[in-house]
């Protein structure tokens, strides 16, 4: 990395959520005076706010599809003024805004940690609420809509390939016979549901709570997540500066993969151990600036245990 580390002044907008791997992210994306940068997960806003400090008349425009992110950038746009921007817009939808030609784009993808302390939100089974887990409550169904109409299918998708459960033939087959009774409106039934499910050979041997991976699972099916990345990732590297950073942080193998492989294809490197195509084939668009993932220091995870699986990769655009 060309970029010393150094410590930022605004660890965090809010007391109790830390924006993960703040001193790499900075690093990489080496803020100059009077850059233009796209935060497109604004969540509490620690990353935007350490880089709008990092140099001098810097300016960021971040995005977040949270309504709730509205009221939290209003203490930027207070400090910052014109210097910060905050687009109401999934990125998903990046392709959508106008402006371009960033000097650094950021993504830190999954749920935020407010949304999981927003108990009302649905997303985490630790106390009872409606099983909604959307991003944006104003679009799209809640998760227990989902569950209560869509196709085996889909079930199948969403909990075997998203969630990754291995007893996900079980878990469907419940979900499908709960339909109706109620169970699936809200999060404590719903795990319980999900619970009794799973044999109680896996329930006592895992170190999770049986539903972690069927919620996992359920939440990128309503949230459309990886669909999200798959269009974002290209847009982002369009709307990049020549000489423009990309930064993404992941936190789990689905959301890493069609990183990892975006990156490779942009670098000109293979895409996997079954990409064949001939090097001189390549085109190459980037430079890795991350050869492997970055992951948290121990002093990070011991003061943040939600970062403990957070990886970050990062590339140039030539």
């Amino acid at each position: 990395m060309s970029a010393a580390f150094f410590e930022p002044h605004f660890p965090s907008m809010v007391p109790g959520h830390q924006p993960v791997l703040l001193r790499e992210t900075l690093a990489l994306l080496n803020p100059r005076p009077a850059g233009r940068y796209l935060d497109c997960t604004f969540g509490g806003g620690g990353h935007s706010k350490a880089i709008l400090d990092a140099a001098h008349d810097v300016s960021v425009v971040a995005m977040d599809r949270d309504p709730s992110a509205v009221t939290r950038a209003g203490e930027l746009s207070e400090i910052y003024g014109s210097r910060f921007t905050l687009i109401d817009l999934d990125f998903g939808r990046l392709g959508e805004i106008e402006p371009s030609n960033f000097d650094g784009i950021l993504f830190d993808l999954g749920v935020s940690s407010f949304q999981i302390d927003e108990v009302e939100r649905g997303f985490s089974f630790r106390c009872d609420a409606p099983a909604d887990m959307r991003m944006d409550p104003r679009v799209g169904v809640s998760a227990s809509q989902l569950l209560e109409t869509a196709t085996e299918e889909m079930l199948v998708r969403a909990i075997r390939d998203f969630g990754e459960e291995q007893n996900w033939r079980r878990v469907v087959r419940a979900i499908v016979a709960a339909r109706a009774t109620g169970a699936l409106a809200r999060t404590a039934s719903l795990a319980a549901l999900i619970s009794d499910a799973i044999p109680p050979r896996d329930r006592h041997t895992s170190r999770i709570h049986p539903a972690t991976r069927a919620f996992q699972g359920i939440r990128i099916a309503v949230n459309d997540e990886l669909g999200a990345i798959d269009r974002a990732l290209p847009a982002a590297f369009a709307k990049l500066a020549p000489a423009g950073v990309l930064v993404v942080i992941s936190f789990h193998s689905l959301e890493d993969r069609p990183v990892k492989q975006f990156f490779r294809r942009q670098c000109g490197q293979p895409e996997g151990a079954h990409d064949s195509l001939p090097q001189d084939l390549r085109a190459k668009f980037a430079e890795p600036l991350t050869r492997k993932p970055v992951t948290p220091s121990d002093e990070e995870i011991a003061a943040n245990p939600r970062s403990r699986s957070a990886k970050l990769r990062a590339l140039r655009k030539l």
